[in-house]
């Protein structure tokens, strides 16, 4: 079965201003943010809250987006912000 990858893309999500931060990838943003804003996800989510979507960016395929994850999140805090 072949994927749709037309919404894929890399997402930070935060709970409140200059907080936990989470940096993932997605196939379908709307049902992401979804899912955190009810709580459905892991605990990691419940217990930050991270409800925001403070930054996202599509890329062309599903496989692209993961690799730009990997690369979100090796960086300096300091960075995020300032991509933010």
């Amino acid at each position: 079965m072949k994927r749709s990858n037309e919404a894929a893309g890399s997402i930070i999500m935060a709970g409140r201003y200059r907080g936990t931060r989470y940096v993932g990838v997605t196939s379908h943003l709307a049902a992401c943010i979804h899912q955190h804003r009810s709580g459905t996800c892991s605990d990691f989510y419940t217990r930050y809250r991270l409800v925001r979507l403070v930054w996202a960016e599509r890329g062309k395929d599903i496989v692209d987006c993961i690799k730009h994850e990997k690369r979100l999140k090796y960086w300096r805090r300091e960075w995020k912000f300032a991509l933010i």
